[in-house]
């Protein structure tokens, strides 16, 4: 099995991705700042729990060169999974571009990415410039001769089931539910759990290498209508929708004294309304999809997540 290597372990996506590639079999890195294992108590909580799952802890920073090529040097598969705030954590991955580079053994690199296609995609600001950052790296790693798999998980069941899409709730509405554009168009939510176990199955998979991995399991693949009147008949209640136009989306976006909800409502305003995550189909000479590549993954219906807020 590779040696899978996890930068941002301890992070939103990061812990998944570790509990996947250890629960597959691979010897597992992971890469922690000694600043985050001191002053955090729930991440020395989960260095603790990767320590007694087996898992390498490497303590680190990506600044030190030398240091970063010596651990790449150690395993064969390199998957970032920084987040975007702040965006200087995305143009890190420059730093792990040239270490891999130098390094010279890797395998396949897989980039801070798990969320839109970030070649095709038509979004606004302030979303468009973050996202922009991904398509700088993916140049970077082309340019580099690198073999990479790039990751398109669309939407984050915890974050968009957690609130039936609502941008700015904190939980699931019990009265009325606001509803951005006609709700009609069709988005892609996917269990971060699932995220992870696919991502990590693609790490040794020829059919991934430098390709985009596309995550669309069947079963949700829903609009937001269908999402409330799914939450409605679990719950057996009815809530008021009330639909946000398209303009008033557009206003919500220019707000830039309301941060950091123009960011998601950008991103929102692409999924619901322009549907980028389902308004094209997959060029098999680009693109793969992990449902169909990985059938023996039981992934997590939408249907199924929402029994858990019952």
């Amino acid at each position: 099995m590779s040696k899978i290597f996890i930068i941002g372990a301890t992070g939103y996506l990061g812990r998944h991705l570790v509990e996947a590639s250890v629960k597959l079999g691979h010897p597992t890195f992971a890469l922690v700042r000694p600043i985050t294992a001191s002053l955090n108590p729930e991440k020395i909580n989960l260095i603790q729990s990767f320590k007694n799952n087996g898992v390498n802890i490497l303590f680190g920073d990506l600044n030190d060169h030398n240091w970063l090529v010596d651990v790449i040097k150690k395993v064969d598969i390199v998957i970032s999974a920084l987040g975007h705030e702040p965006s200087t954590q995305l143009e890190e991955q420059t730093r792990i571009i040239s270490a891999i580079k130098e390094a010279g053994n890797i395998k396949r690199y897989f980039p801070s990415e798990f969320g839109y296609d970030v070649d095709r995609l038509q979004i606004l600001e302030p979303a468009k410039s973050i996202l922009g950052i991904k398509v700088k790296i993916r140049e970077a790693i082309r340019k580099e001769g690198i073999p990479f798999t790039f990751v398109s998980s669309n939407f984050c069941c915890s974050y968009f089931l957690s609130r039936l899409g609502q941008v700015e709730a904190t939980g699931i509405p019990t009265d009325t539910v606001f509803i951005l554009g006609d709700g009609n168009t069709k988005v892609i939510f996917v269990d971060e759990h699932d995220m992870a176990t696919y991502a990590i199955k693609a790490a040794d998979d020829e059919r991934t290498l430098n390709k985009i991995l596309y995550m669309r399991p069947p079963a949700n693949i829903c609009s937001l209508n269908e999402l409330i009147s799914l939450w409605e008949e679990k719950k057996r209640i009815t809530l008021e929708r009330i639909y946000v136009s398209e303009e008033e989306v557009l206003s919500k976006i220019k707000a830039e004294a309301q941060e950091p909800w123009p960011f998601f409502y950008a991103i929102s305003h692409a999924g619901f309304i322009k549907g980028e995550t389902t308004n094209f189909d997959i060029d098999s000479s680009i693109g793969v999809e992990a449902s169909q590549l990985y059938t023996d993954v039981k992934y997590t219906t939408v249907e199924k997540y929402l029994d858990r807020f019952l």
